[in-house]
């Protein structure tokens, strides 16, 4: 008996920790894994302050710190609805990260077009053709929003979250393991990066 509970207790453990690397895995990253400086940014693709902080901030600290080897930046997936969440599996039906981050971006840029109104098909509707201006296909999309894996995937990593972090709103940003929420305009933002680095 003590040996079938020892394999179930190891079983569960395996289980755990694989859950947490399969999370960790479906990060959207860009830059250098070995940077000093790690930006985490845990948003709502429906949260219009997410979208500011990600039209006025993410592009600038993309060109002076992401590019340049000096900040890894971490989208983690924090949605408030069923939009988002739908949004979210969208970007992640990209085949490549590169792709990925480019429907992120439109997400954000097209945001007051797409989440709008109450009616689900509507607004998936609208977030597919973002989708198919950047050449994903239809058949691909509609697979992905039928994926139970993709959600709870998504899912499972906002639990994580609001575990480890304790999120309160969106978007959180967390520079080297210190939070940071409420508006931040980039000059600001700016001196963060410039003291963790």
């Amino acid at each position: 008996m003590k040996e079938i509970i020892k394999i179930f207790y190891t079983s569960v453990f395996i289980f755990l920790i694989t859950m947490t690397v399969e999370a960790k895995g479906k990060i959207l990253s860009l830059g250098n894994a070995d940077a000093k400086v790690t930006v985490k940014v845990f948003s709502s693709l429906t949260c219009p302050h997410c979208a500011n902080f990600h039209i006025t901030v993410f592009d600038k600290l993309k060109k002076d710190y992401i590019d340049q080897g000096l900040v890894k930046f971490e989208h983690h997936a924090f949605p408030l609805d069923l939009a988002a969440l739908n949004a979210e599996v969208i970007v992640r039906c990209a085949s490549s990260n590169e792709k990925k981050f480019e429907l992120l971006d439109e997400m954000y840029n097209q945001q007051k077009v797409w989440a709008v109104g109450s009616d689900i098909n509507k607004i998936n509707d609208l977030i597919k053709k973002i989708g198919s201006d950047l050449n994903l296909s239809e058949n691909n999309m509609n697979s992905c929003l039928k994926s139970s894996d993709a959600q709870d995937n998504i899912l499972n990593q906002r639990i994580e979250a609001q575990k480890k972090y304790k999120i309160k709103s969106t978007p959180t940003i967390v520079v080297n393991e210190k939070e940071y929420t409420g508006k931040i305009e980039y000059e600001k933002f700016k001196k963060i990066i410039e003291k963790n680095l």
